[in-house]
């Protein structure tokens, strides 16, 4: 499946990041809140994330070629984790700056326009953010799901922010203000950790989710009949592409052309199951001891 198309949203991400950057930089000077200037940070990551995601999403559009047999998928694993550890130092630039102003607390100055302009700027990443999240679950990017949790985390960030200046002119309680940046800071370690944990497990060959290893099983016990038999199931995900490995078992008296026909339809029924799969069988007799010798990655010696 082509999947050039999608840089198109690294675009609408890096766009709304710079736009967001002037609007929450804005508000930090009018307002001089340590809160609006976390948020402000945190749109700095989304810049970063933004470009990375671009030159990632071109990387794993490639195609398969002598040196890369599997195609260039994986590359969207290492933007999620590059976005994710943005985000850790992100939240330490946060807590650098507030914990200085949680010790000496400063009244806050034009309050109404730094929190209109904040306001603005949460509306564009929510909407970019709901444009990447449905892309990214409908073409099975982590790249552009990362992008959009992070700009969701940004939202909900702007609204803590917001909320804690509210209650800064309400109570006078200028100690709010870092409070709620550490706050910030804390969600922002949260989410980073999530996304640094999803790549990490994508690099180390996790198997597919639950969810996927029941639609292929649910295939193969279709075909569970007339003596045949599946084992040594093997899964793995690279980005978007799938990778499914299992043997096939069937009588010893069998044709070749027989094996052959049954694993093309179980081939087939299992990638309209599990799109962008890419599926591979070994077809063996099942009388064989053999044939259940090979149900670890290192065979045994014969």
């Amino acid at each position: 499946m082509d999947r050039s198309d999608l840089t198109r949203f690294a675009w609408l991400s890096i766009a709304a990041a710079l736009v967001t950057i002037v609007l929450k930089t804005t508000a930090y000077l009018l307002t001089d809140s340590v809160g609006l200037l976390s948020d402000a940070v945190e749109s700095l990551v989304n810049l970063a994330g933004g470009v990375m995601a671009l030159l990632m999403l071109k990387v794993a559009a490639r195609p398969a070629d002598d040196d890369h047999a599997y195609g260039h998928s994986k590359a969207e694993y290492f933007s999620s984790g590059v976005e994710g550890t943005l985000i850790l130092l992100a939240a330490a630039s946060i807590g650098y700056t507030a914990v200085p102003r949680l010790l000496a607390p400063q009244p806050l100055e034009q309050i109404g326009a730094g929190l209109a302009v904040s306001v603005l700027a949460s509306l564009i990443n929510l909407a970019v953010a709901l444009v990447l999240l449905r892309a990214g679950k409908s073409r099975n990017s982590i790249t552009l799901e990362a992008n959009a949790h992070h700009l969701l985390t940004d939202v909900w960030t702007s609204v803590g922010v917001v909320a804690a200046i509210g209650a800064v002119v309400l109570t006078g309680w200028h100690w709010l203000d870092p409070v709620v940046a550490l706050l910030v800071a804390a969600n922002i370690v949260w989410t980073g950790m999530g996304i640094v944990r999803r790549s990490v497990a994508g690099l180390m060959d996790a198997a597919l989710p639950p969810a996927n290893m029941d639609q292929i099983r649910s295939v193969l016990r279709a075909h569970e009949a007339g003596g045949v038999q599946f084992h040594n199931l093997r899964t793995r995900q690279a980005g978007a592409r799938k990778f499914i490995n299992f043997d096939v078992l069937v009588p010893g008296a069998w044709s070749v052309q027989q094996g052959h026909d049954l694993v093309e339809r179980i081939e087939a029924e299992i990638r309209l199951a599990v799109p962008e799969s890419t599926v591979f069988t070994h077809l063996e007799p099942v009388e064989d001891p053999a044939s259940w010798s090979d149900t670890t990655l290192d065979r045994p010696a014969r």
